[in-house]
């Protein structure tokens, strides 16, 4: 029977495990915006949206695009949204390993059965 999870032990594994997470979409995020950048598309973009808002060779209006395709921007969003997710994901763990405790004590846990690899 599984009758308690302890929430300092669940904090611990859930803050590790969305460090890693954090790690790996970080990683992902710089390498995609390294494939994206050498294959040109922010600058098709770029291009395409300065096409779109001039006239007569003039900009009608005063939006930088090039500046929301900087790799600093870029990952320091990704960091900024993997910081979040590392401090949700422990707060929400934590609180359901306490929620788990509470309705345990109501019904008795979980019963889990294991058996031997032959």
């Amino acid at each position: 029977m599984l009758r308690r999870i302890e929430p300092w032990s669940a904090m611990k594994f859930s803050f590790v495990v969305a460090l890693v997470c954090f790690v790996v979409l970080f990683v992902a995020v710089a390498v995609l915006y390294m494939v994206l950048n050498s294959l040109g598309v922010f600058d098709n973009i770029i291009q395409t949206v300065n096409q779109l808002t001039m006239a007569d060779g003039k900009s009608t209006s005063d939006i930088d695009v090039a500046s929301w395709f900087e790799p600093v921007r870029i990952l320091g969003y990704t960091a900024l949204i993997g910081a979040v997710n590392v401090v949700l994901i422990t707060a929400l763990s934590t609180l359901g390993a306490v929620i788990y405790n509470i309705s345990s004590d109501l019904v008795g846990g979980i019963e889990v059965t294991f058996s031997e690899a032959e």
